[in-house]
């Protein structure tokens, strides 16, 4: 298993070393909404980089997380356990909330 938390402080200490953004978060939420086009892109056209353009989101939201300091992975692993709680029933072909998490 992967430890995330090490990870995201790799990938921070990445983009320090490389000179890339780690202070205008506006820009991280661009960049991560970029990297996500991208990979959607390369779905739809059935490209052979779509796992490396998945990989590119995840290592941009890992470091929009590491600056904002954010343990993704604790996050994740809460997150994870409250949709586990949570119950929905279909309405016209459209699932809704009946029980928050």
């Amino acid at each position: 298993m992967i430890d995330l938390q090490k990870l995201q402080k790799e990938i921070f200490k990445n983009k320090i070393a490389k000179g890339f953004n780690t202070t205008d978060v506006g820009l991280e939420f661009s960049l991560i909404h970029e990297e996500l086009s991208e990979a959607f892109h390369a779905y739809r056209k059935k490209l052979p980089d779509l796992g490396e353009e998945l990989a590119d989101v995840a290592i941009y939201l890992m470091g929009l997380s590491a600056i904002l300091n954010i343990n993704l992975e604790d996050e994740i692993l809460k997150k994870v356990e409250k949709n586990k709680n949570r119950e929905y029933k279909k309405v016209n072909g459209v699932l809704n909330r009946t029980k928050e998490g």
